[in-house]
């Protein structure tokens, strides 16, 4: 049985200047599977995948604790 993972992108904006490094620390975290740059509307964007929305839940708040991010959008998909 295989199992069925929780996959998300998150979108931030951070303080300017900070966008490689704060790319770099989400990427250390645990279900982050990759971390982007991007420019426009958001700073980044971060593909998260995991098993449960609980755990989910638990790496949005870690990113969002990082003192860099001032605001982020959270994509669930199914």
């Amino acid at each position: 049985m295989s199992e069925h993972l929780v996959k998300a992108y998150v979108v931030a904006i951070v303080k300017r200047g900070t966008e490689h490094e704060t790319a770099e620390k989400v990427l250390e975290i645990d279900g982050v599977t990759e971390a982007l740059v991007t420019y426009g509307m958001w700073d980044f964007v971060a593909r998260i995948e995991t098993v449960s929305l609980e755990k989910l839940d638990k790496i949005i708040s870690n990113i969002r604790q990082l003192p860099e991010i001032e605001s982020t959008n959270t994509l669930i998909g199914v």
